[in-house]
């Protein structure tokens, strides 16, 4: 387990699972919203984030987290692991909503500079719309992945992280994290 990659719809968790499993693992987390949004939540040039998507995920350790379907299936290419949290609307919903009002005005670690909490009628559009008009599209890109598949329903990940990331590092050949002690990558060269 090398490379990581932690999608499904907004609200579902992602950036909290994936900040917990870098924690656990000792690889450097990805937030893709933190190199997607520019100041003052403006989209890059499609060629622009493509680009810069080819050159995170050419790197050779990481825990990737975020779904921009356009550049699913070449992060699909690079990774050696797939989490899935295919939560229901109404939960990712909440948690958008949650995550706006306690988090109003102030900037995620997980998004980018100058992107402070808000509440963006679109973008509720695209939670609420999201297992209508996107889940099937990412299952079919996802049903060709030649990796390990960890997916997860609902408040599984939310109720039991801690075991929920130690059974995904047990059986992904990790020693048993004791404590949930992190497990670093090898050193460039030696894997």
């Amino acid at each position: 387990m090398k490379r990581i990659l932690i999608v499904g719809c907004p609200g579902a968790g992602k950036s909290t699972a994936a900040r917990a499993l870098s924690e656990i693992t000792g690889l450097p987390v990805i937030h893709l919203d933190r190199h997607y949004w520019l100041p003052g939540w403006r989209m890059p040039d499609s060629d622009v984030w493509r680009t810069t998507v080819e050159a995170l995920a050419a790197e050779p350790y990481w825990v990737m987290d975020g779904n921009y379907s356009g550049t699913l299936v070449s992060r699909l290419a690079r990774a050696d692991t797939l989490i899935h949290l295919d939560y229901s609307t109404g939960l990712c919903l909440w948690r958008v909503l949650r995550r706006a009002t306690l988090g109003w005005g102030r900037v995620r670690a997980d998004t980018g500079p100058g992107c402070p909490e808000r509440f963006n009628a679109e973008f509720l559009r695209f939670v609420v719309n999201y297992r209508r008009d996107q889940r099937a599209r990412d299952m079919e890109r996802m049903a060709d992945f030649a990796g390990e598949v960890h997916r997860f329903w609902n408040f599984e990940v939310d109720r039991n992280l801690d075991g929920v990331m130690e059974s995904i590092i047990g059986a992904l050949g990790y020693p048993h994290p004791a404590g949930l002690t992190a497990v670093h990558p090898p050193h460039k060269g030696e894997g």
